[in-house]
């Protein structure tokens, strides 16, 4: 029996399809029959003809059906019939530049694919399809290719044009490009709602939830330490880390084993290390972590630190909270961080 308190608090998050809830309720509709998802587009129903539940097995037990609009028993982003389409368009023919005619002759309207593009990837089609084909010409200047040979291959008459493409892409010019100025960006639904895992070939550097405040000016920030390109695709850290995600989401895993890399000054690294060692289930607070890497009097340069983690759940920054035992703050938003607490307590 959930309490009339956080029903209440259910609603309003209903009301304004508030997505730091995703995967923390659902709500089944008794005028209709149907149960959906705290982000449900539909009109909303009056508080007294909603029913809600931890799960969605409970509401399919209670004899809800799912909804056709927000489709419950899917992940909150899953990927659209019509990205997917597209998606393998791009990687059937990566080369090619696509243009409003190109959509209008497959009877698909421009605006909708800006749309749903940028609410999958954080980034419209264009941008999309370009990062890829500079993905593409970036591998084939690292395989010894000559500059000339890259961009024609990829669709660019005017050199100066590919330079400048290229440029703003990977952060570099095309004769100064490494396999060390190249990231890969990769969307991983959870039962959350969705990360951004971003990672080289040998660790992952950013997982965050993808409505996290101030996320595109993080992301910018890494690409600007790192001076790297940052484009759609996978690495193994990447693969990794969506499998362990996967399982600490389902049973409460309790060590991620994909190698990471900590970007930021010694005192930084000391309070993520400090945090890495927090039992799962259990939380300390900013003064206990202070005293831990033997600076007492660093609470509030202990916070800023536990703020600017970009490797959430991994370094579990969720697991610290003010003395006073209230949440404190934290970026994937304060129901996140309270379920992630509680998840911990598992086994």
């Amino acid at each position: 029996m959930i309490p009339l308190e956080l029903k209440n608090k259910y609603y309003q998050a209903l009301l304004n399809k508030d997505t730091e809830y995703e995967g923390l309720f659902y709500v089944g509709v008794k005028t209709t029959g149907v149960f959906c998802r705290p982000t449900c587009t539909a009109r909303k129903p009056k508080i007294e003809n909603c029913e809600f539940f931890e799960t969605a097995e409970q509401a399919l037990l209670a004899s809800f059906r799912p909804c056709k609009r927000c489709r419950p028993l899917s992940h909150p982003a899953e990927i659209s019939e019509l990205v997917s389409t597209l998606v393998d368009a791009i990687e059937a023919n990566p080369e090619k530049r696509w243009k409003d005619a190109d959509f209008r002759a497959l009877s698909i309207d421009a605006s909708t694919v800006r749309r749903q593009f940028k609410k999958r990837f954080g980034m419209t089609f264009v941008a999309y399809a370009r990062a890829r084909r500079m993905g593409l010409a970036m591998g084939q200047i690292r395989a010894g290719n000559a500059v000339i040979d890259a961009q024609l291959a990829v669709g660019y008459d005017s050199s100066s044009g590919f330079r400048d493409a290229f440029s703003k892409i990977m952060g570099t010019a095309p004769t100064r490009a490494t396999e060390d100025t190249i990231l890969k960006a990769a969307w991983l639904d959870t039962r959350l709602g969705p990360m951004i895992a971003i990672a080289n070939e040998s660790g992952l550097l950013l997982l965050e939830f993808v409505d996290r405040r101030g996320l595109e000016r993080e992301v910018e920030r890494l690409r600007n330490k790192t001076k790297s390109g940052i484009i759609p695709g996978r690495t193994k850290p990447i693969d990794l880390i969506e499998k362990e995600l996967e399982q600490y989401f389902q049973c409460g895993q309790k060590k991620f084993n994909t190698p990471i890399v900590m970007l930021g000054s010694d005192f930084q690294k000391s309070v993520w290390h400090e945090l890495i060692k927090i039992p799962p289930g259990e939380t300390r607070s900013y003064a206990d972590i202070a005293k831990a890497i033997k600076q007492p009097s660093a609470c509030r340069a202990v916070a800023r630190a536990n703020g600017a983690n970009q490797l959430a759940v991994i370094i579990p920054c969720h697991r610290v909270i003010n003395s006073d035992g209230e949440l404190g703050g934290y970026g994937g938003g304060l129901t996140r961080k309270a379920w992630l607490i509680n998840h911990g307590k598992i086994g």
